[in-house]
């Protein structure tokens, strides 16, 4: 079996974690659309949910805001850090678990959703199919994962002042999932019906710096392997910020900074579920329609 390559420094994605733990409702708007966004598919949904578990769960959020949700019951959430696991419990139940295993005495349950944590593993593959693992037969599988256009402008401009400044180039940001690619995972892990989506949001904010602060409180700092551990130089994220306020800033001094959010939806098989019809078997011609 070919091992995955390791990018990102599990060690370094707890600390992160468990440092944005902290402060983390001051910059959660991304975490709050994505558990609208699981409300939205349920609302679409014909069924009821004994019990879900919430992967990467931050503080409980889906338990926080979905807990009273008429198709739920019962929210499990896991995460890698014990600082966002103890806010969690102040809303159900709730575990550490490593970054990449899931804790195996979870049995099977009827839904398993992750919301904006699925983007820094690097064994992607490997903890689906876990958690493809841990459903019923017909099972619900959602998640919502940063996708490849996620701070494109950001990647951009450090790029281009470290080539300046230091002659090369480290990594910064880590590299992104395209929609085509993680779609292409859900069946790889044994779901059925796959569905991939996208959306792009643009968020306004007043410099580089604010939008760094947000980063590191949201629990996104570089975890990648390559980085830079000395300390950051300030004359490079100086030019940086002269670069992005050149290339993208606005008549009122504001940057834009994009966050792209894909959403994958898919079921654990099951025999009642609907099957494609075989090739050739349709009993209507295109031709006949147009």
């Amino acid at each position: 079996m070919i091992k995955a390559p390791e990018i990102f420094d599990n060690l370094q994605i707890v600390r992160n974690r468990n440092r944005a733990a902290q402060n983390f409702q001051q910059s959660d708007f991304l975490k709050q659309l994505a558990v609208e966004r699981l409300a939205d598919r349920l609302d679409l949904m014909r069924r009821d949910f004994d019990t879900i578990i919430d992967v990467g769960a931050h503080g409980g959020y889906v338990a926080r805001m979905l807990g009273g949700h008429e198709k739920l019951s019962k929210i499990i959430s896991l995460d890698p850090s014990q600082a966002f696991v103890e806010q969690a419990t102040q809303h159900g139940p709730s575990s550490v678990m490593s970054v990449e295993t899931l804790p195996d005495n979870l049995g099977t349950v009827d839904g398993i959703v992750s919301l904006l944590y699925l983007h820094q593993i690097n064994d992607l593959p490997g903890l689906m199919k876990q958690m493809a693992a841990t459903l019923k037969p017909d099972g619900l599988f959602f998640a919502v994962l940063f996708g490849g256009r996620t701070l494109q402008e950001l990647r951009a401009c450090l790029s281009a002042a470290e080539e300046e400044i230091l002659g090369g180039i480290s990594p910064h940001v880590a590299p992104m999932a395209d929609i085509r690619d993680v779609g292409g995972l859900l069946g790889r892990a044994g779901l059925a019906l796959p569905v991939a989506d996208s959306e792009l949001l643009t968020v306004t904010y007043s410099s580089l710096f604010k939008l760094m602060h947000d980063l590191r409180a949201m629990g996104e700092g570089n975890s990648l392997i390559g980085r830079r551990t000395s300390l950051s130089r300030r004359d490079l994220f100086l030019r940086t910020a002269e670069i992005y306020q050149e290339r993208y800033g606005r008549d009122d001094g504001t940057i834009p900074a994009s966050f792209e959010l894909i959403h994958l939806t898919a079921w654990s098989p099951d025999k009642s579920q609907q099957k494609p019809l075989r090739p050739g078997s349709a009993k209507m011609s295109l031709k006949d329609v147009l």
